[in-house]
């Protein structure tokens, strides 16, 4: 497939504008019209059935009755019910949807989202007073969406939430939640901003992607095989961590006979339990504290641990402690290295607690593994990796606090499974799945990376 014209270097690439998905022209868009107001209500309209006005019995049976013989004892039916009455194709049934009515020419939320999805965008932005706006492979792109108005943004609210929640996001301006329908789980997060309301929706897979289609390095699959420890994956917002840990848990869950516990918030790949059993957690649906949840896992008997994000020091205690007792524990933090990952653990403790801390990191820690994502050739996205194992060097380095030499050391153990970032980024380049300003503009020392391009290491 030929690789999609590149703007000029430093040039911002044009807004694209994706078009919109069919809208009915009169009432709410992809339902049908309202029926009459007596059969909205539920009452038939057709003669000889009770009328909506309101009559004593004794007049409305003696009208009945006169019709019925005037039309020689027959009665018309009522109409059937109309197929439409359920919640629009494709979109999930949620409480208090009914409860409110889209102005004439917008599109419901189910229809945002599936035009989304058919077109493979990864994100929808939405906000009052702005067009919906999609995240295509890393760029914003706009829509042709008519502007949001607030009705329309609580009519969307109340597709995707229950009243409760609406109520308890009033109440913080913050809310994160997911929702799942027919073709896709979406999580989502609802916010204030200064303009109004607006929300993020990052549109997840229901089929969990392998480690081979994710193309992951063999040795993502070798430290699953892990019996106790702590690995860590790591890497911004949108790096796709959350991908990553769920090939390698669905990896565990074919091959392995084990007892998974997730704890996350909220749950986004959902698994179903093959040769390993799997329970996942959400925190404010299934726990009320995720530190609750972390500590109540020691006691249902686990074999591996999944750890939405290592958010503080107490989680951190906790984790430590779960992989100190036997069991593997998986984890996320929003670090770009190794190196910045283990000085972001050291930095939640006291100087005085330093080295007893090192020491228990260095003696759980399995790997980290810290991800980026980076536009290929062919117009997708690929991973690279800086990956390290917890070696016999490695880990006397944590435990001495010297770990400005680890990131010397990575690139130099290879046999062990280790990788630097260039490294992964040149592997792509050697592979023709992106090109050499790619590979420059996502390394961390572009400096080295041009080095190795031209040949000169």
């Amino acid at each position: 497939m030929a690789a999609p014209p590149r703007s000029q270097a430093g040039a911002p690439e044009p807004t694209r504008q994706l078009a919109p998905p069919r809208v009915a022209p009169t009432g709410q868009p992809g339902r049908p019209p309202m029926p009459p107001p007596a059969a909205h209500r539920g009452q038939p309209s057709a003669v000889g059935q009770p009328s909506a006005v309101g009559t004593s019995p004794a007049i409305s049976q003696a009208v009945n009755q006169a019709l019925g013989q005037a039309l020689g004892g027959h009665r018309p039916a009522a109409p059937p019910p109309s197929q439409f009455s359920g919640q629009l194709q494709g979109q999930p049934a949620m409480p208090g949807q009914a409860q409110r009515r889209l102005p004439p020419g917008q599109p419901t939320m189910a229809q945002i989202v599936r035009d989304a999805f058919e077109k493979g965008m990864s994100d929808i932005h939405a906000g009052v007073g702005e067009t919906p706006r999609f995240r295509d492979r890393g760029q914003i792109l706009a829509t042709n969406y008519p502007e949001t108005d607030k009705e329309t943004f609580m009519c969307w609210l109340a597709e995707i939430m229950t009243p409760a929640e609406i109520a308890r996001f009033e109440d913080s301006l913050d809310f994160d939640g997911a929702t799942q329908y027919e073709f896709a789980r979406v999580r989502i997060n609802v916010f204030d901003t200064l303009h109004g309301y607006s929300l993020v929706m990052r549109l997840i897979p229901l089929k969990i992607m392998t480690m081979e289609q994710l193309n992951l390095p063999t040795v993502f699959r070798d430290v699953c095989h892990y019996h106790k420890g702590l690995i860590l994956v790591t890497g911004p917002t949108g790096s796709g961590k959350s991908t990553t840990m769920a090939a390698m848990v669905d990896y565990i869950n074919k091959e392995m006979p084990k007892n998974i516990i997730t704890i996350e918030d909220p749950i986004e790949f959902v698994h179903k339990s093959q040769r390993s059993l799997i329970k996942q957690r959400e925190v404010g649906i299934n726990t009320t504290k995720f530190e609750n949840a972390l500590k109540a896992s020691l006691r249902e008997d686990p074999d591996i641990i999944l750890i939405g994000e290592m958010r503080d020091r107490e989680t951190v205690n906790t984790a430590m402690k779960a992989a100190q007792t036997g069991h593997l524990v998986m984890g996320t933090l929003h670090t770009n290295s190794a190196v910045k990952t283990i000085e972001r653990i050291l930095s939640l403790y006291e100087p005085a607690e330093q080295e007893t801390i090192r020491l228990a990191f260095a003696e759980t820690l399995v790997g980290i593994i810290a991800q980026g994502l980076c536009r290929t050739t062919d117009g997708k996205r690929a991973a690279f990796h800086e990956i390290m194992i917890n070696t016999d060097a490695i880990r006397d380095y944590i435990r001495r606090g010297e770990t400005d030499e680890i990131e010397e050391v990575i690139p130099r153990c290879t046999f062990d499974g280790m990788c630097s970032m260039n490294q992964s980024l040149y592997r792509l380049y050697e592979e023709g799945r992106i090109t050499e300003e790619t590979a420059l503009e996502c390394s961390p020392k572009p400096n080295e990376m041009a080095q190795t391009l031209r040949g000169r290491v």
